[in-house]
């Protein structure tokens, strides 16, 4: 199979807030705009793409018409310790996970969109000794 795009779909109630924040705190842009349905994408490369979709929509199959839960979406970024400043201190996003640094390899904290979806914002660190070792080489 040949991929030509790949990215997650967010089934919400929340369709125009959802839209505001990803565009607002998060830098996406709207490139398709209806009542049921809402295309994003972050410019630059790769162009990351996200969508947002009303859970009630008939193109869902009726089983899985829910809103989405247990979702959490990794945003790695340059300097997460800028990013909490932004996102939590300036803009009073709830921290779901305080801003810390874990032996596995991230510093990182967590905050939710307006569906509980969970954004982890990372920033990759040197892991440490008991860890090492589980990392794959490319």
């Amino acid at each position: 199979m040949t991929l030509t795009s790949f990215y997650p779909v967010i089934c919400t109630s929340r369709i125009q807030e959802s839209r505001d924040f990803y565009t607002g705190l998060l830098g996406f842009e709207t490139t398709f705009e209806a009542d049921w349905y809402v295309s994003l994408r972050r410019k630059g490369e790769p162009p990351y793409e996200l969508a947002l979709l009303d859970h009630q929509h008939p193109t869902l199959p009726a089983a899985y018409r829910t809103p989405a839960r247990g979702l959490l979406l990794n945003f790695e970024v340059e300097d997460v310790d800028a990013q909490w400043e932004r996102l939590v201190v300036r803009e009073g996003l709830r921290a779901e996970l305080e801003l810390r640094s874990e032996g596995f390899g991230q510093r990182h904290f967590i905050v939710s969109d307006p569906n509980g979806v969970l954004i982890d914002v990372i920033t990759p660190i040197a892991p440490s000794a008991a860890y090492a070792d589980q990392y794959v080489a490319p």
